[in-house]
């Protein structure tokens, strides 16, 4: 019976098979201060429903005053800038720099459109003599969408530096850590959203 060498059998190569780790999207830097970021939201999001408690009658004619429709609108423009964003990073991952430029522009689009549409918020509150001391429910209406405003713009520049680099970048694949970084930041000022509006603007 002819002999067969060890060395003509396939190698038990166990790691060849095995399932890579988890890794985690972005730099841990940011996804620490996204943390942070959630846990201060979270406190005043909890300060928010007290204050309802203590306060239902100011809060029962005071909500009613906000605008609905924009606060939906400004929903759909954050959700829409998620997924342009998750289809730039997809975008980038392909070594497709033009379309992650293209994706990237159109995130920027919605956050600008969504900084419009608050300002125009805010100056009709103040066309009607309204602001942070008229009562403690306009006092957490500005402070609540103030503090997410000034989220917004950060995004927004953050998204900006990263088209200045897919722009100046050979190999657009050597960008999909900070794209994903970036991308996660602007996630968590949508997921922030989607709990203040109907918290802030319809839950009675």
């Amino acid at each position: 019976m002819t002999g067969v060498s060890v060395s003509a059998l396939p190698a038990n190569d166990d790691t060849a098979d095995a399932p890579s780790a988890p890794r985690l999207a972005g730099d841990l830097a940011v996804w620490l201060i996204i943390l942070a970021e959630l846990l201060a939201f979270g406190i005043l999001f909890l300060a928010f429903a007290v204050s309802r408690l203590r306060h239902p009658d100011v809060f029962a004619a005071s909500q009613p005053t906000l605008d609905t429709s924009a606060g939906l609108a400004n929903t759909l423009l954050l959700v829409t800038g998620s997924w342009c964003v998750a289809h730039a990073v997809q975008a980038a991952e392909h070594g497709q720099r033009p379309a992650t430029s293209r994706w990237l522009l159109a995130a920027q689009g919605c956050g600008a459109a969504f900084v419009v549409l608050k300002l125009s918020e805010y100056a009709d509150k103040a066309a009607a003599g309204i602001d942070l001391e008229t009562n403690v429910f306009y006092m957490f209406y500005f402070f609540l969408t103030g503090f997410h405003f000034l989220h917004v713009l950060a995004a927004m520049v953050f998204l900006a530096f990263l088209s200045v680099s897919v722009w100046r970048c050979q190999q657009v694949s050597q960008q999909v850590h900070a794209l994903e970084t970036g991308a996660a930041f602007w996630h968590m000022v949508d997921l922030l959203w989607i709990v203040l509006f109907p918290l802030v603007y319809i839950v009675r």
